[in-house]
């Protein structure tokens, strides 16, 4: 588990306003934090928005008719399609990187621990949204659990779907990682997540749009940079189209 100083340091961030940055940046702490993370315009993220406050939750009555699926719709491998067929019994997720403790966990495993159920909405950078129930374990139960090392900054999700040759990944910092809304979902509506919506595991970034919520989840892998994934900057779409990193809403 990080530090408690460093992790109640970052929360408080969230709530700074913009014209306390100069002021903040000239703290000893406030340089330490800095130093530990990739970049001022990270920084400025957690400082600008209130990134600890929760995503609006709805009422069962409101949930929408259906989730269409985007973006990959299925993953076209046998061996994917193979365990779709049979229920994903042999399903692993693997957390790990900079973790004392990796885990290798089964659906099973994921279902028997503490599960948080939430309707939340999901926006599209497309410009749609819909408005669903999703269930599973709290990411940071997840990294409580591996015990997460003090010089991981970000946390990066691995995906079985591959696009245009390269597989699919997202990634999220230790804000949001520890966001109380962020889940490994395994149930939308309460029945398995279909394979349009990324069976049988996606992530819930609820503070994001929804390109950061990364389907057909594999891996879970703790970094302190993302200088050797990709293009380096920090998820599929970002890395090709422009994206931005931190997708707030």
């Amino acid at each position: 588990m990080p530090d408690m100083k460093r992790r109640t340091l970052l929360a408080g961030m969230a709530a700074v306003p913009a014209a306390a940055c100069t002021e903040l940046a000239e703290t000893e702490a406030a340089t330490d934090l800095f130093d530990a993370v990739e970049g001022w315009h990270r920084v400025a993220h957690r400082t600008l928005a209130g990134r600890q406050a929760l995503a609006r939750e709805y009422s069962l009555g409101q949930r929408s008719p259906d989730i269409r699926g985007n973006g990959s719709l299925t993953v076209e491998t046998p061996e994917y399609q193979a365990a779709l067929v049979n229920g994903f019994p042999d399903w692993r997720l693997e957390v790990g990187g900079l973790v004392d403790n990796p885990l290798s966990l089964s659906l099973d495993d994921l279902r028997a621990l503490p599960q948080r159920t939430q309707i939340t909405r999901h926006d599209c950078v497309e410009g749609w949204s819909a408005i669903a129930q999703w269930t599973g374990p709290q990411l940071s139960d997840l990294l409580d659990r591996a015990r997460l090392r003090e010089e991981a900054n970000f946390v990066v999700f691995r995906c079985a779907d591959n696009l245009n040759g390269s597989d699919y990944y997202e990634s999220v910092d230790m804000v949001d990682a520890y966001h109380p809304q962020t889940i490994v979902a395994h149930l939308l509506n309460g029945e398995p997540i279909p394979e349009k919506n990324g069976a049988p595991l996606r992530m819930r970034i609820e503070r994001q749009l929804g390109y950061k919520h990364a389907k057909y989840l594999t891996g879970i892998e703790a970094v302190a940079s993302f200088d050797d994934i990709g293009e380096g900057k920090g998820g599929y779409w970002e890395d090709r189209s422009g994206y931005q990193w931190y997708a707030g809403i």
